[in-house]
């Protein structure tokens, strides 16, 4: 049964690197008889991978799509890419596929070897992130959102270290209920056993998440999910900026492009009034200019000049004219010397 078991494994990671594997080749690779291969394959069948057969002299064999996504094997340097792209997605905001990151991420780092591990940390710590605002997107420890993905996933206690915006650090143990992405954080929606309330927790505020062992019943939360938990806990908070517009788009499209970070509320057929709570305006700006329509700011004044700066140097950008530096390149010479495409 284990050979039976090591060459079915073996099987499955020959099919998944080749589109196509001819029969002979295929039983000489794993040392069978094709009617042992043939039994084999019926096996991987029976597992829900839908492997192929093409018959006749030039027949084999070949995985092809399925109904469902069957399990995957994957080498050492295929485990290590798939961790690297995991926590890029996840550190960045990609609409739907950051919380999906973290499930997969918690997954793949649970079965790890050490020695690939180090691998992962070493690419991930001499790599630098480019992002339009490195002050707003905190940075978040993959070992930390791992742990807490995994609590969440397996319903286990979880003690951490946290500090509050005031700089008050206290240890907090928790049940911890889910992940949420929002506005280019990470939050984690948790009953504080010691306060016996729900808490909404930054992930860059918390540090050594350690998983008790003990699991425990999931409470209900009191609002529709976790997203909307967090919403709430962010509207009760004080932002410098109430960013209020009318703009010229179906509700549906501004909640699909936006609505992560805004309420939004229909007003009339095509007309939708969207409201931001900010700590700067320019994310506000960037956010409505991305419906690519026009709109009204209604509040604050501070967005609306801002805006009108930016209207005044987009035009002057456009304008044709002489830049006053002879035609020199505008990336200046360290630029050139030093970029490589």
């Amino acid at each position: 049964m284990a050979d039976t078991s090591a060459r079915t494994l073996r099987l499955i990671t020959l099919l998944q690197s080749h589109r196509f594997w001819p029969g002979e080749e295929l039983s000489a690779r794993l040392g069978v008889s094709p009617r042992t291969l043939r039994r084999d394959v019926d096996r991987l069948r029976e597992l829900g991978y839908p492997v192929e057969a093409r018959r006749g002299v030039d027949g084999g064999y070949q995985l092809a799509a399925g109904a469902a996504l069957p399990p995957l094997v994957i080498d050492d340097e295929e485990a290590v890419a798939l961790a690297v792209g995991l926590q890029v997605a996840a550190d960045h905001a990609v609409e739907g596929l950051a919380e999906a990151s973290v499930r997969v991420l918690a997954k793949v780092v649970q079965v790890m070897p050490a020695r690939l591990r180090r691998r992962v940390e070493a690419l991930r710590s001499v790599t630098v992130p480019m992002s339009w605002r490195t002050d707003t997107a905190a940075r978040i420890d993959p070992d930390a959102l791992t742990a807490v993905a995994l609590a969440c996933r397996d319903t286990e206690r979880l003690r951490f270290r946290y500090e509050s915006a005031d700089g008050t650090a206290t240890e907090r143990h928790t049940e911890p209920h889910g992940l949420v992405r929002l506005e280019r954080r990470w939050y984690l929606v948790a009953y504080d056993l010691t306060r016996q309330d729900w808490r909404t927790f930054r992930l860059d505020r918390l540090a050594a998440p350690a998983p008790t062992g003990a699991r425990f019943l999931p409470r209900a939360l009191p609002t529709a999910d976790a997203a909307e938990f967090v919403r709430a806990g962010l509207q009760g908070q004080s932002h410098p900026y109430r960013v209020e517009a009318l703009v010229d788009v179906p509700a549906p499209t501004v909640r699909q492009r936006i609505g992560s970070w805004a309420e939004v509320e229909e007003v009339a057929p095509g007309r939708s009034r969207v409201r931001m709570n900010a700590d700067s305006l320019e994310w506000p700006a960037m956010a409505l200019g991305s419906l690519g329509a026009d709109f009204r700011v209604l509040a604050p004044p501070e967005l609306t000049a801002l805006l009108a700066a930016w209207g005044e140097r987009f035009t002057r950008c456009t304008t044709p004219g002489d830049d006053g530096d002879g035609g020199g390149d505008p990336g200046g010479p360290n630029q050139r010397a030093e970029s490589e495409r």
